[in-house]
């Protein structure tokens, strides 16, 4: 058995946990370049044993490390050190052109991270999910193991159907859900319910990948200005969408709650022709910091015309690849006439465990518990930007996983983002979340630069130093 090329010394006395001190030394070896793609570690037993430490305490670090992209597990191999295109991948990070190892060296190193993607898996109930997995399989008989239903299992979309009612005020059925691995399957089987070249409509700024997959499906695209308020519905007429893509609750990456004067607006729009639709993507709708959840568009929707999407992966973790939505009837009639003979994506293993750990109050414990500790580093962060108060508005804060700065001395935000990566710190544009060609005209002299940071899975020592180092970088000492 490998064992790793230097040994990690544990330190009982630290404020972190021995599982923590692991995994950090792991990923920050990985971001060194001192564990190359590929290599293989230690198994769990004979790395618990050498250091001295539970099973229990390596397999949190190692699951911790494979949710986040660094290591892949190998069924009957062991753990290996994925590969530096995957981890750009999910870190966001364009693969370089030219460069080689010294750019993506560069790139791993970045020590402090603030995306507004990522989440905390330091909380994750392991032994719980591992509990459920674990009774589901001794309970295993073969009709777990056949196909099912292509919209999921029944007993699934209906605790989905009861969970999005109570906390969204979503009104379907059971019958309108549709269980995908993701929402990138989801959009893609939408194509196939919507048809071909449907004019689609997105705000500007938007989420980036669901404009590539509209793309990839040959969609036409206009690009949507915003205001305070949300998508400007003055202009959305201007288009020939017959689709509009928003999220209301918290539109990402601006943070913008649509009132409900936009909504009866986009309603409205959406009713005034047969073949126009919403896609509600509710991004981010479980946290939220002032004031009561809000409830979803679908739920003020009379006429059928609103397609809700949400997801697990960002309440549960990345890969509780769970996606779900609610078609309305019009469009579920054209689903089953059309779509139906596509097999579900979803395994029924996952299905049931997932079905489980909602019903059994498990999801709902570790809801409260990760709202908690989002909303501590939430303020925390707000605090630690008080400085930054007199060359920066902050925003943004109400709900989601990050925040916005906008500039107030007229520098760009590359400028900006290069000095704090000379600092160790990544922080995201709000420009590389304009897309089209149409994004010069929505932009005036006065637009200000916008700056996006995350806090989801940065620890508070690593959200107090990043500001540290960000206050270094901007000159704000």
């Amino acid at each position: 058995m490998k064992e790793l090329p230097i040994h990690i010394q544990l330190h009982p006395e630290s404020d972190k946990t021995l599982y923590e001190q692991i995994y950090e030394f792991i990923r920050d070896e990985i971001r060194a370049g001192n564990l190359l793609q590929n290599e293989k570690l230690p198994s769990a037993r004979f790395l618990a044993d050498s250091l001295q430490v539970s099973r229990t305490t390596v397999d949190m670090a190692y699951g911790q490390l494979v949710s986040e992209g660094y290591l892949e597990a190998r069924a009957r191999k062991g753990y290996f050190v994925d590969t530096f295109e995957e981890l750009y991948a999910i870190d966001g990070v364009r693969k370089p052109e030219q460069g080689g190892l010294k750019n993506r060296k560069e790139q791993i190193s970045i020590r402090y991270d603030f995306s507004p993607n990522a989440i905390d898996m330091r909380y994750f109930p392991y032994a719980t999910w591992k509990k459920i997995t674990k009774n589901i399989l001794v309970d295993a008989n073969s009709r777990l193991f056949s196909l099912g239903e292509p919209q999921g299992d029944l007993a699934l979309r209906t605790t989905i159907c009861r969970y999005l009612h109570g906390s969204r005020g979503v009104n379907c059925a059971p019958e309108q859900i549709i269980i995908g691995a993701g929402n990138d399957y989801l959009l893609l089987l939408l194509e196939k319910i919507l048809g071909r070249h449907v004019h689609v409509a997105m705000e500007d700024p938007t989420y980036v990948k669901a404009y590539k997959i509209f793309r990839s499906c040959a969609y036409p695209i206009s690009v949507v200005p915003m205001d305070e308020n949300g998508i400007r519905v003055d202009c959305l007429r201007r288009t020939d969408a017959q689709i509009a893509y928003v999220m209301p609750s918290n539109q990402y990456p601006t943070g913008i709650a649509m009132p409900i004067g936009r909504r009866m607006e986009l309603l409205k729009w959406a009713a005034e022709e047969e073949n126009r639709y919403l896609i509600e993507d509710d991004y981010d709708s479980e946290f939220r910091y002032k004031g009561k959840p809000l409830p979803s568009l679908q739920a003020s929707d009379s006429a059928g015309k609103v397609v809700y999407i949400g997801t697990f992966s960002k309440a549960i973790a990345p890969a509780i690849r769970i996606s779900y939505m609610v078609l309305p009837y019009p469009l579920l009639e054209r689903y089953r006439s059309g779509c139906a003979f596509y097999s579900s994506t979803v395994s029924r293993i996952d299905q049931t465990v997932l079905n489980e750990f909602i019903q059994d109050g498990y999801f709902e414990r570790y809801l409260n518990k990760m709202r908690k500790q989002y909303r501590e580093k939430h303020d925390l962060l707000l605090n630690e930007l008080k400085p930054f108060e007199k060359a920066f508005d902050i925003s943004g804060g109400n709900a989601g996983l990050h925040m916005l700065l906008t500039d107030k001395k007229g520098r760009g935000e590359k400028e900006l983002a290069q000095a704090a990566k000379e600092e160790d710190v990544k922080v995201y544009r709000m420009e590389d979340f304009r897309m089209g060609e149409n994004t010069a005209e929505h932009k005036t002299a006065d637009d200000k630069a916008v700056l996006i940071l995350g806090y989801g899975a940065l620890t508070p020592d690593e959200i107090r130093e990043g500001i540290a180092r960000l206050k270094k970088a901007w000159k704000l000492e």
